[in-house]
């Protein structure tokens, strides 16, 4: 029996978000995987100099926290360099960028409320 809470990698299907190069996401907690409606969790995997163009999510805000590699981050007027445990927030409305600096990146994104980008529009 596949429980309503756990969820793998493997239990997703990738996709390539829009505003991004180089980029596969995995959602894991979101409406369709555990019926989450405030939040939505996800891994992504950067490759070398690529990432997210400057976008901004509006009305959501975003945060990223580094699990491997490294990366460049520009939001509000600040540049900076991000570690594996290191954390960063991208406000609502506000224009960001994130680059992997290393082979490869992996960084959670947690999104409040979801932003829910649909798969189906751009697989990996």
């Amino acid at each position: 029996m596949r429980s309503r809470f756990h969820v793998r990698p493997a239990d997703v299907i990738p996709y390539s978000p829009a505003n991004h190069t180089g980029t596969k996401n995995f959602r894991l907690i979101g409406r369709e995987t555990v019926g989450a409606k405030q939040l939505e969790m996800l891994i992504g995997e950067v490759e070398r100099g690529k990432g997210a163009l400057p976008h901004a999510h509006p009305g959501i805000e975003q945060v990223c926290y580094l699990l491997e590699g490294a990366a460049h981050v520009e939001v509000g007027g600040e540049k900076f360099e991000l570690a594996p445990g290191d954390a960063c927030f991208f406000p609502a409305d506000t224009p960001h960028v994130f680059t992997a600096t290393s082979e490869r990146a992996r960084v959670m994104v947690i999104y409040a409320p979801p932003y829910e980008e649909d798969p189906e529009r751009r697989r990996t």
